[in-house]
């Protein structure tokens, strides 16, 4: 009897350590994009002090935001895949290790070189980690209600990152100097592999059959690699550098080889009948132009905040955050009104809330204070966090679990893309009337020379997160070809 007992409470133990096994997964997957996001925001203040210590030039300060930024790109694809055919929680794990060695590379390099290096390690990390921890919410929440909450709450962890990242780092650099905005995060980063290894399940692989497209591989990195380096570059080049010029030209020829080659193959990195489901290429749509618009325009409110109004970096990455406050609290909320309303509504409705406000943002002036444009920023920070959600699990549901890994690859690869083209192309209609775009406050000419540009570059995101919510609807919202609906079924994809 005790026997029996015994085994009947075990049983029950361990149902429900499976019950709540996938909230305990969310938990480290959110966590490990928490990590990768705030790699990128935290960083920002440290900079002048980097340069100071380390005699790093300009060019070299923006390769330290840009090296994480474009490997992470570059990898995302390849990175997505790698889990599906050889195991998602091992390539999981994979990432954390690389992510948190190229960490402390960085907080203890020597020169600016090594410093890049790290960025570069912690960049490859962050390709393996963000794809799979989507794909393991994909696995682990088979309920569609409880994956939109999932999804919800992982989006969620992208916005308190941006929302305490540059106030943390102003209070890291000014109480215990540079190199800590790096080392505080190998415990934590330590502490992540330690949670994952233990909650994370292992999940199946996809089964996909051939061998691993190297050559798809190598032109996908070189694609998006070889853009982005040359977008990177042509604001401090010039965009008719030969170097400019002949990367982005290799890129594109390198990008379309690569469909070519990705339609011939039998078992592709990327199944290009994906794009034949139109509510995914909604996401990967919206995906590039929020990310454009919006987070290549926080940069520049930071840098507006300090350049223009002389204010610490602590004041300006507490005024940021409001941004980053709001985005927390409606991607929070947004997982539960996917689960009601469904995605399409609610896509369309963020991508409109965040081009209004954003136009908005045009009365912005030299002297404006945040008393006169939090709400502004608020509301911006509502509409763009609206997305994040319905975006994810509209290319998630687009595909089958099997692929799940390589429809989300494609989504953060595109998001990640838009950053940089946002950063370069915002970044050379803002100072484009500027004489003088150091770190300082800018003398008189130029602070009215900077808000005219950030006018400029605030009108461009308003038109296109607006253009973008009409582009989609009939993505969204028109009934899918027989074709399509075939093709989305065929057995090597499922």
């Amino acid at each position: 009897m005790a026997t029996a007992n015994l085994c009947t409470v075990t049983a029950e133990s361990r149902s429900r350590t499976r019950a709540r096994s996938p909230w305990l997964s969310l938990i480290a997957v959110s966590a490990a994009l928490f990590l990768s996001v705030l790699s990128s925001t935290v960083v920002s203040v440290a900079l002048p002090t980097i340069g100071r210590e380390l005699e790093a030039s300009p060019t070299d300060l923006e390769w330290v935001i840009d090296a994480y930024v474009l490997l992470y790109a570059s990898l995302l694809v390849v990175g997505g895949v790698i889990g599906d055919r050889w195991g998602r929680k091992g390539a999981f794990l994979a990432g954390i290790c690389l992510f948190g060695a190229g960490t402390l590379a960085s907080g203890v390099a020597p020169t600016i070189g090594l410093l890049l290096a790290g960025r570069v390690v912690q960049g490859i990390g962050a390709a393996l980690l963000i794809p799979e921890s989507l794909t393991i919410i994909r696995a682990i929440f088979t309920d569609a209600r409880q994956r939109s909450i999932a999804v919800g709450l992982w989006s969620t962890s992208a916005g308190l990152a941006m929302a305490i990242g540059p106030a943390l780092g102003g209070l890291v650099v000014d109480g215990l100097g540079w190199r800590w905005v790096f080392l505080l995060n190998v415990p934590l980063t330590a502490a992540l592999l330690l949670l994952a290894a233990l909650v994370v399940p292992r999940l199946p692989r996809s089964g996909a059959g051939g061998s691993f497209d190297w050559a798809g591989a190598v032109l996908s990195v070189a694609g998006v690699g070889l853009i982005a380096f040359g977008v990177i570059e042509g604001q401090g080049r010039g965009w008719t550098s030969p170097l400019v010029l002949g990367t982005l030209t290799t890129g594109a020829a390198a990008s379309v080889g690569f469909v070519i080659a990705e339609r011939r193959r039998r078992h592709p990195l990327i199944d290009m009948s994906l794009f034949a489901r139109r509510p995914f290429v909604a996401a990967v749509l919206s995906g590039v132009t929020v990310f454009f618009a919006f987070v290549g325009a926080i940069v520049y409110f930071s840098i507006y905040f300090q350049q223009v109004q002389g204010r610490s970096a602590i004041v300006a990455g507490l005024n940021v955050g409001t941004i980053g406050i709001a985005y927390a609290f409606a991607a929070t909320l947004a997982g539960r009104l996917v689960a009601r309303f469904g995605e399409r509504w609610l896509l369309t409705c963020g991508l409109l809330v965040g081009g209004i406000a954003t136009l908005g943002l045009l009365r912005l002036g030299p002297d404006t204070g945040m008393d006169a444009i939090w709400w502004n920023f608020a509301i911006l920070g509502v509409g763009v966090g609206l997305c994040g959600t319905p975006m994810s699990t509209l290319a998630l549901s687009s595909v089958d679990v099997a692929r799940a890994g390589m429809a989300s690859a494609v989504l953060n690869s595109a998001r990640q893309v838009g950053q940089v083209f946002g950063v370069a192309v915002l970044g050379a209609l803002i100072y484009a009337g500027n004489s003088d775009t150091g770190a300082h406050p800018l003398g008189p000419a130029d602070r009215v020379a900077f808000v005219n540009g950030l006018h400029n570059a605030l009108l461009l995101c308003g038109i296109v997160l607006l253009a973008t919510a009409i582009a989609i609807l009939p993505l969204l919202f028109s009934r899918p070809r027989g074709h399509h609906r075939h093709s989305a079924r065929r057995p090597d994809i499922a």
